[in-house]
């Protein structure tokens, strides 16, 4: 593969609707026809470089590189000369002599961009602290397989504005999906994601600070941790988020027949409660289970063409 034609997946920002779609639509077909794909990355080797912990994404990963007929190596970059001051640009260019692509997990986002422009190999985007597109694409697909992706579709994100979001304000902006965003003032999107979802035709995102307002009548309720994976642990934070909890009483004022996701992990009692984590709205392990079937449609799309 080129440098020049080869397929980076760093945000969901360089993908028009239709490959969206399209990567829905190889999802739906990986999950249910798994052999058809058996052979996809016969031959290939894959590296999983991760800087953060990781369950799902390397779990997906893994799995599904195996069952296409790869090999995926996981690196600790504690444990490769990154550790010892070799530039970023130097082990991207070291990557492409021996693999064909690299999934990243790490904390800046610069860093997957200076693996994309100084190596000739795809990169994929596994979660920084900007985005986290692979949990959002599955997030789509989910969404889709329950038969909600409609134009009247309400979507409410609560809680901490985190990579998560800024990936799902991305991805619904651009299927022309409504999200609304309740968050406190401080914990809102930054104004750079706010200004890029502005250019986007058709985008429909609102925030707004009060939780039950931004949750009335919503069709699915999606939340996130409040304290992000390398963040400081801060209980100004968490108890000026406290009234941001879904929990049985703040989904009162949702509609009838909600749904309810998160992309774990969860803090049960913190963002969201047990018995609404665990009870018969929440579909938060189709989620995790759909990782790898959105993640595998992902490399279909590099390798497959």
């Amino acid at each position: 593969m080129s440098k020049k034609n080869k397929k980076d997946f760093l945000t969901l920002k360089d993908y028009n609707s239709k490959t969206i779609k399209c990567l829905l639509d190889i999802a739906g077909d990986v999950k249910s026809n798994p052999t058809k794909y058996s052979k996809t990355l016969e031959g290939k080797n894959i590296a999983l470089l991760f800087d953060k912990h990781s369950t799902r994404t390397r779990l997906s990963f893994e799995t599904g590189i195996s069952q296409m007929g790869g090999n995926a190596i996981y690196l600790d970059a504690n444990n490769l000369q990154l550790s010892r001051d070799e530039t970023y640009a130097d082990t991207a260019k070291i990557f492409s002599l021996y693999l064909d692509a690299v999934v990243i997990r790490t904390f800046s986002h610069s860093t997957v961009e200076i693996f994309a422009g100084e190596g000739s190999i795809p990169v994929i985007n596994g979660l920084t602290d900007a985005y986290h597109p692979c949990q959002v694409l599955s997030d789509l697909f989910t969404i889709k397989e329950a038969g909600l992706m409609l134009p009247e579709l309400k979507i409410t994100y609560i809680g901490d504005s985190n990579n998560v979001t800024n990936s799902l304000m991305v991805g619904l902006s651009k299927l022309g999906i409504k999200l609304t965003i309740g968050s406190p003032s401080e914990y809102g999107p930054g104004q750079e994601i706010m200004k890029y979802i502005e250019s986007i035709k058709g985008s429909n995102v609102s925030i707004v600070t009060d939780p039950i307002k931004a949750v009335e009548d919503a069709d699915i309720i999606y939340t996130d941790v409040w304290i992000s994976m390398g963040d400081a642990e801060s209980d100004q934070k968490v108890k000026k988020l406290s009234g941001y909890q879904v929990s049985r009483e703040l989904l009162s004022h949702a509609a009838d027949e909600f749904i309810i996701m998160h992309c774990l992990p969860a803090h049960r009692g913190e963002e969201i409660t047990a018995e609404v984590l665990d009870g018969p709205n929440s579909i938060v392990l189709k989620q995790a289970e759909n990782r790898l079937y959105a993640q595998k449609a992902l490399l279909v799309h590099i390798f497959g063409s």
